[in-house]
């Protein structure tokens, strides 16, 4: 457009040509004795290293070398160096003449070729630290911590130019402020097409004095350049708005840092202009990323070196921490039509966890310097005043209780479940009580009560003629899910021996699974292990042989062919102290521990499930649960023989191979009370996900399901009972009927959703006042909120009280404390064989330290707390609910709270869509977040900066080591709980392969 207004000649260089051959330009200026050029920087950074071998370059003809990138305060260092090479080549100093432009106010500023040569252009040698608090100090330039600026001349003719503040209203600077550039002339751009309020903002600005008053009566316009006006009116640019960073009130520009970051060897590592600067809000603070493009050639040691440095050098340079550093694969960042990197883009990816990094360094120790501070721990008060502050403020103490048990009814004349069996045999012989099905839904097996009665005589009959065993000998059980191992167990009652029941090892993984069985085994001290030929087989197969000597062991029964008649006499148990049965199992913390059941705990126990689940001989109920431990075991073995009622046993491991076996037998067969685990709900939840409609077409109906209850040893895990009922909704599941047990060692079932009795109830608490062991209830979707699920009604018989677990005082409603639990089920203790019981005897003969100073009461070991309800119970009193929150040894005293791990497990799950499951623990003061991917291995490193972004901006911690694994790493018991202890030994041991370890700084 000049061109034409002023006859002259233009030669345009293509930047595509100029990336084939930077000298381009040079040549053309050569060849038509060209009077002024207009470049940018990063063509003369580009033609000073192509010119070595060029011989016949002259430059004399030049009058005025517009750099058109005078804007960034980096150009300098081209200039200088391009005029150093090329003066011995014609070019004067005073033909460089840079400028400053945006794309608003078109040229601010522009410096013209001086008369007067020997007046050297003006300099400023400027404190970086006084530039971040946005003020002017000159230094020495022998310092690495300056930026040298040049002027970028004077004002373009005809306008006015001012300084005004970079955030706020628009008013002036003092002379030695740093701020934002706005001019008043003619010459520039009036307004944003078809934005309206974005150009009032930038094209209608009336700069104010310090005083409040007009600068001016004419609008000026924003240019988007930061920077001051030196002595003689000459401008300087130091960078712009949209690379200012304020971090902690402090400015820092995004191309200092760029600079900062090459000058640390950078030719090496990364490529010159692909390096992005920008800041993200985390914890309500601005962060700085920097995000480069690696050289292909650069091994992951160089470039943590590299990026060490890089840190080291943005710290001592800026005073400033760095958020992230996150270095890509050479060529990935998104790109701008001319080839430079989009910033905005790249942010977005970012933000999103989409960049693919393939290093990253994060450094959150440093530079998160805005955390709470760490809760100090007040001393504690006595127990007197804790009684007296209860009293004062209206609190009752938090204790609750079940109903009575009630007056007896037919079975409960005996003692002894051996008993109970020979009773139904004589009185209902042909009567049902076990039914178990096959994968493909199919009766595979049953037995009436003749039919068990029978063969628990003919068990009893092996184990005292073969096995030669005595009265009292304890017999290792190890059994797949199904009709073998009932029978064994009522044999060995029969035969006066203490059974414990054994998960079989796994065929495919048996060097994982055998040294449990033994463990078990040797701990239990068992006389024999009684088992099927198959396992029998497997223990001897060489690839177990391998892994344990089965001749260490003691005799192994098989009992697929028993002898075909019956012990002369059965036994007849005498003591209903003495020990019935020993439950083995791994507790979520990864302890294995023998809980001793005595006779008097199965008959209390089996009555009280009994009364609570209306429990009759009519009756039919699905288990899909596996019986080795636990209530799973009770429901499995015992609860039938005490009650009459029909049990549909499902092994859970047929489900891998037919998810929909489970709810279309409960369809079938008309099932009102199912019991399961997370591990079954999980597995329905994803693989029938997609399958409603064809499921529903084959005519299942679950409508008639008035309990379905998952037994676990943990908080209830609402979301996947929520997805559970809402997927099953349209199969007629009533999202009432879904309601968690709860148990644990000292005591197998606590809680239970029973017939009648109200629905479970949802409170919202904040998760904050939980840290600090306080109970606040909020409403729903207030922030901080964490949504509980009651854990079922309280069992008949059992009495629950919260207790401090270091005092042992007895806590008030608003309080979390541990759940301390009194009831005729409760075990008798555990069972090592070491005598190591005394250590835990408090386990389960605590007493309070004031209040009620008599009950014997069990500690389970969960904290939780009670909420009385407005609901009320089928004896026509309030409804007191039993919320659990978490495992005493599994919380985490972090910055002086306690934190409950799955509490971050949530936040770190919801962090990225890759995270298929998660768990953390303690590693010395560091917390460490163990993530599970579920796609490609190149987004491994994109989850470290969203997992420690989610746990500082929900939970004020920082995450000290992120380990991203393959799916499957995170240890599961039969349950389905996670074993955060055994993931902890892994990792201190390094058994994870993990696809990535990132230790934050």
């Amino acid at each position: 457009m000049v061109s034409v207004m002023n006859m002259m000649h233009v030669i345009s260089v293509p930047y595509s040509l100029m990336k084939v051959n930077p000298l381009s330009w040079i040549q053309k200026v050569c060849q038509y004795k060209a009077k002024v050029s207009c470049v940018k920087s990063r063509d003369m950074h580009w033609a000073l290293v192509a010119h070595k071998d060029q011989k016949d370059i002259n430059l004399s003809s030049l009058r005025m070398l517009l750099v058109a990138d005078g804007s960034n305060p980096w150009s300098i260092s081209s200039c200088d160096a391009f005029l150093n090479v090329f003066q011995t080549k014609g070019l004067r100093a005073d033909v460089i003449c840079p400028c400053a432009s945006s794309p608003e106010a078109l040229t601010v500023a522009i410096r013209r070729p001086v008369e007067d040569s020997s007046q050297p252009p003006g300099r400023g040698v400027l404190s970086m630290g006084g530039l971040s608090y946005g003020v002017v100090r000159v230094d020495t330039e022998e310092r690495l911590s300056v930026l040298t600026v040049q002027d970028v001349g004077t004002v373009a003719p005809g306008g006015l130019v001012c300084v005004v503040k970079p955030e706020g209203v628009p008013q002036l600077c003092q002379t030695d402020e740093i701020g934002e550039m706005c001019v008043c002339s003619v010459a520039t751009g009036t307004s944003y097409y078809g934005l309206t309020g974005m150009t009032k903002n930038t094209f209608e600005v009336y700069p104010v004095s310090t005083t409040g008053g007009l600068v001016s009566e004419y609008a000026f316009i924003r240019t988007g350049l930061l920077g001051f006006i030196g002595p003689g009116g000459l401008v300087f640019i130091t960078g712009k708005m949209d690379g200012l960073i304020m971090v902690s009130g402090r400015r820092h520009n995004a191309d200092d840092i760029v600079a900062t970051a090459l000058a640390v060897e950078p030719m090496k590592f990364v490529y010159r202009g692909r390096i992005a600067v920008f800041s993200v809000t985390v914890l309500r603070d601005e962060r700085i990323v920097v995000v480069a493009e690696q050289r292909p050639d650069s091994t992951e040691e160089d470039s943590f070196q590299w990026m060490s440095r890089v840190l080291q050098a943005i710290d001592s340079i800026h005073g400033v921490g760095v958020f992230c550093l996150a270095l890509v694969p050479a060529n990935t960042l998104p790109k701008t039509p001319l080839g430079g990197i989009h910033l905005s883009e790249i942010k977005q990816l970012y933000l999103e966890g989409g960049l693919h990094p393939c290093n990253v360094l994060m450094c959150p120790h440093t530079c998160v310097t805005n955390l709470p501070k760490p809760r100090q721990k007040q001393p504690e008060i006595g127990p007197a005043s804790v009684m007296v502050g209860n009293l004062v403020s209206g609190k009752r103490i938090a204790q609750a209780s079940g109903r009575d048990l009630g007056s007896s009814d037919d079975n409960d004349q005996f003692l002894f479940l051996s008993e109970v069996l020979q009773w139904r045999a004589q009185t209902t012989p042909d009567h049902v009580l076990y039914t178990l099905l096959s994968s493909r839904g199919a009766v595979s097996n049953s037995l009436s009560c003749l039919q068990l009665h029978k063969r628990a005589e003919r068990v009893a009959a092996l184990l005292m003629e073969r096995g030669g065993l005595q009265e009292g000998d304890h017999v290792a059980l190890v059994y797949p899910p199904g009709i073998d191992l009932i029978a064994a167990f009522y044999g060995c009652l029969y035969a006066g021996c203490v059974p414990i029941t054994v998960r079989p090892p796994h065929p495919q993984n048996i060097s994982t699974t055998l040294p449990t069985v033994k463990m078990i085994v040797e701990v239990s001290h068992s006389a024999c292990v009684m088992t099927t030929a198959v396992i029998c087989k497997l223990l001897r197969s060489k690839e177990a042989m391998a892994t344990v000597d089965i001749r260490n062991w003691p005799p192994v029964l098989d009992t697929d062919d028993l002898p075909k008649k019956k012990p002369p006499v059965l036994y007849k148990p005498t003591n209903p102290d003495g020990l019935a049965y020993l439950d083995f199992s791994v507790s979520t913390t990864g302890m294995l521990a023998g809980v001793q059941m005595s006779h008097n705990a199965v008959g209390a126990f089996c009555r009280s499930v009994k009364l609570q689940c209306e429990l009759y001989p009519s009756r039919e109920v699905a288990i899909c649960l596996d019986p080795y431990c636990g209530l799973g075991f009770v429901l499995w073995c015992l609860c039938s023989v005490y009650s009459g009622h029909q049990s549909i046993l499902i092994p859970p491991v047929e489900l891998e191979t037919n998810p929909a076996l489970w709810l279309l037998a409960v369809s079938q067969l008309r099932v009102r009370d199912t019991f399961c685990s997370y591990s079954v709900m999980e597995l329905c939840t994803k693989g029938l996900g997609l399958q409603t409609d064809s499921l529903k077409a084959r005519g299942l109906d679950l409508s008639r399901v008035r309990a379905c209850v998952v037994v676990a040893e943990e908080r209830p895990r609402m979301a996947l009972t929520h997805s559970f009922s809402k997927l099953f909704k349209d199969l007629g599941l009533h999202p009432r009927s879904v309601s968690t047990a709860f148990g644990c060692r000292v005591n197998l079932a606590i809680c239970l959703q029973g017939t009648s009795g109200p629905d479970p109830t949802t409170v919202y608490v904040d998760m904050r006042a939980l840290r600090h062991d306080r109970v606040r209830l909020v409403e729903k979707g207030s922030p901080h909120s964490l949504p509980l699920m009651e854990s079922g009604k309280i069992l008949p018989g059992v009495r629950i009280i919260i207790a401090n677990p270091e005092t042992k005082g007895p806590l008030g409603d608003s309080h979390l404390g541990e759940i301390w639990v009194h009831s005729a089920h409760n075990g008798s203790g555990y069972y090592s064989g070491y005598g190591e019981e005394l250590l835990q005897s408090d386990h389960f003969n605590s007493r309070l330290s004031f209040g009620d100073t008599q009950t014997l009461w069990a500690r389970t070991g969960y904290l939780g707390f009670l909420r009385r309800t407005e609901l009320t119970d089928a004896n026509g009193e309030r409804h007191d609910a039993l919320f659990v929150v978490g495992a005493l040894e599994e919380a985490m005293e972090l910055r002086g709270m306690r934190y409950h791990p799955i509490d971050i497990e949530t936040s770190v799950t919801r962090a990225h869509k890759s995270i298929v499951e998660c768990a953390v623990f303690p590693w010395t003061n560091l917390l460490v977040v163990v993530v599970e991917l579920e796609g490609s291995e190149q987004e491994a490193l994109d989850l470290v900066p969203m997992v420690t972004k989610a746990v500082l901006e929900e939970h004020y911690l920082i995450v000290g080591v992120v380990v991203v694994t393959d799916i499957g790493v995170i240890p599961i018991n039969s349950r389905g709980e996670k074993q955060r202890m055994h993931l902890r030994d892994g990792f201190l041991q390094d058994q994870l392969d993990p696809i990535y370890v990132a230790y934050n700084m």
